[in-house]
């Protein structure tokens, strides 16, 4: 798996006076030796790293970052500190961020992992049993879970689930040899060298459904030293090479991408009128296309999202990032319109959950419209308010047409002869209005006409008395169908009315027969094939017999139907 990389910093406003004043005044009795390695002391990173201020800034960027962009996805993240009071400050400070987003308040739950006061993580300098932060934390914990084995196994229980804990603070403890694959963001506010950093890295660098790479943010500046660690530790055997598994890469580097992603989104219309929204719809229509059409905006949100979750992609104009996200916005109002139009087939709800809510955090848009999954053509009242939905004749007939055509395909086996002739009449008209022989009007009223005939399951074009009866009209459409060539009575209405009396025949033969789950039953089935073999010999002329193979045809054709609809009727 990928991993990408962010650095950030805070900008601290240091008063120098001030704390040289506070300093003077707060050690005059010692020396100034004592003074000077007390200063060392105080100017160090570590010290630096753990004013209130800027712990705090850090856990709103923290907190904001994965609201807007990791919350909902079923995805976590990590925070690794420096030692366990800055722990339990990012705690305090994480639980106040509030940001409102959307018409609702948006929060981020989080929790803290620790050894005991007394244990020591990893390298701290301090020993902080004594810090009264610490103690009452600990305290808490133990007064909540009643033991440490507790208080750990219900916490990471609750990060495992989807909807538990969404941010999980450590200083050391579940760096090393932790693995929940959910855990997508690593933010770093500690120092980390060699070994640890890969062991860090790696917390994030696992496969889980939905996520597309880890990412590390840094506040401390360790990307020297994760360079270093990659070209030391890759060559070691006895290291886990999943965990250095993935590249790491410059969050700036994959941003790099999003102006070339953009043009090939845009590409793929060349040619077409970018401002007619019918153009780019029927320029669609092959499945092909589609596709690339699906995969090339599937990568540029993915990236637009990343971006979106940086500092510097912010470096840009504005007019810059507005347009990446007024286009994101149309594309995805294309698609949707594509997918109802052309009723699409393939599963893309996950793709679809990413996209609304990157549109969500980060897109101000209106007259959005929901995507819903076209209802079923025989649910009338409602297929029709989907297709009132859709602007203009021609968008309104490919509606119905594709949506026909999804169910004929569905239904097929239950009456092969009427879904195949109406298969052969939406392709036929939809070709027809392709090469400009019919008008958008005609087109519209030809698939309306379709409708209500599948709707209806008859063909107005069978004889009416069958009209009456259950499964007769497909059995009329196989013998009809098999018998083109054989002639009955003196006219074709003379063919079709004897044509109707036999499959009414049929249905009744069939229907003598049937007991409980008959479709499973060899002994009933074979019945029912010899009593409609003797039927076939009486009911065709023996002035034009028929070939075994076509008797054997027509029954076997007949008795699957009758299986495929018996207890799913249409």
């Amino acid at each position: 798996m990928k991993l990408l990389y962010e650095g950030r910093i805070v900008d601290l406003d240091v008063s120098k006076e001030q704390i040289d004043r506070w300093f003077e005044r707060q050690t005059a009795g010692l020396t100034d030796e004592q003074k000077a390695d007390l200063k060392r002391k105080m100017s160090r990173n570590e010290e630096i790293s753990k004013a209130e201020k800027r712990i705090q800034e850090i856990a709103w960027d923290i907190g904001r970052h994965y609201i807007m962009n990791v919350q909902g996805t079923g995805l976590k993240a990590q925070l690794a500190t420096d030692s366990k009071e800055m722990a339990i400050k990012y705690l305090e400070h994480l639980e106040e961020v509030s940001i409102w987003h959307n018409g609702q308040e948006r929060r981020v739950s989080a929790a803290v992992i620790i050894s005991p006061p007394d244990t020591r993580e990893g390298h701290e300098a301090v020993d902080e049993t004594s810090l009264p932060a610490v103690q009452a934390f600990w305290k808490r914990m133990m007064d909540r879970y009643g033991d440490e084995a507790t208080y750990n196994r219900e916490i990471l229980r609750s990060f495992h689930e989807p909807d538990g804990v969404e941010i999980l603070i450590v200083v050391d403890k579940l760096l090393v040899g932790f693995d929940e694959p959910r855990n997508t963001v690593l933010y770093v506010d500690k120092p980390l060298k060699e070994h640890g950093i890969l062991q860090a890295i790696a917390r994030v660098n696992r496969l889980f459904e939905g996520k597309d790479a880890g990412l590390v943010i840094d506040y401390r500046g360790i990307l020297g030293d994760l360079n270093v660690a990659m070209q030391v530790y890759n060559a070691l055997e006895e290291y886990d090479p999943e965990d250095v598994a993935g590249t790491i890469i410059d969050v700036a580097a994959e941003i790099e991408k999003l102006p070339q992603l953009h043009s090939d989104l845009w590409a793929i219309f060349n040619g077409v009128n970018t401002n007619d929204a019918e153009a780019m719809e029927r320029f669609l229509e092959p499945e092909d296309v589609r596709h690339r059409f699906y995969d090339a905006l599937a990568a540029y949100a993915r990236t637009l999202k990343l971006a979106l979750g940086t500092v510097v992609f912010y470096e840009q104009p504005p007019e810059t990032i507005n347009r990446y996200k007024r286009d994101l916005q149309f594309f995805h109002n294309l698609r949707m319109a594509v997918k109802m139009r052309y009723a699409e087939t393939i599963d893309y709800k996950e793709y679809e959950q990413k996209i609304r809510k990157l549109l969500d955090d980060h897109v101000t848009a209106e007259g959005t419209r929901p995507i819903t999954d076209l209802v079923n053509i025989f649910d009338q009242e409602a297929f029709d308010r989907e297709v009132e939905r859709v602007e203009g004749a021609a968008a309104k007939a490919d509606t119905i047409a594709y949506r026909l055509k999804r169910t004929i395909t569905e239904r097929m086996e239950r009456d092969p002869a009427f879904y195949r002739k109406f298969s052969d009449l939406i392709e036929d008209t939809i070709e027809a209005y392709r090469q400009g022989r019919i008008s958008e009007a005609e087109y519209l009223q030809r698939m309306t006409d379709a409708l209500d005939q599948v709707r209806t399951g008859h063909d107005l074009s069978q004889p009416r008395k069958l009209a009456r009866y259950r499964d007769a009209p497909a059995y009329y459409g196989i013998l009809n169908e098999a018998l083109a060539e054989v002639a009955f009575g003196d006219s074709p209405e003379a063919k079709q009315d004897y044509l109707a009396d036999m499959a009414i025949d049929i249905e009744a033969i069939i229907e003598s027969h049937k007991i409980r789950d008959w479709a499973e039953n060899v002994d009933v089935e074979n019945r029912i094939k010899r009593d409609i073999d003797d039927y076939l010999y009486r009911a065709v002329s023996e002035s034009t017999p028929l070939d075994g193979d076509t008797v054997d045809s027509i029954i076997r054709e007949l008795v699957d139907v009758a299986r495929k609809r018996d207890g799913r009727r249409l």
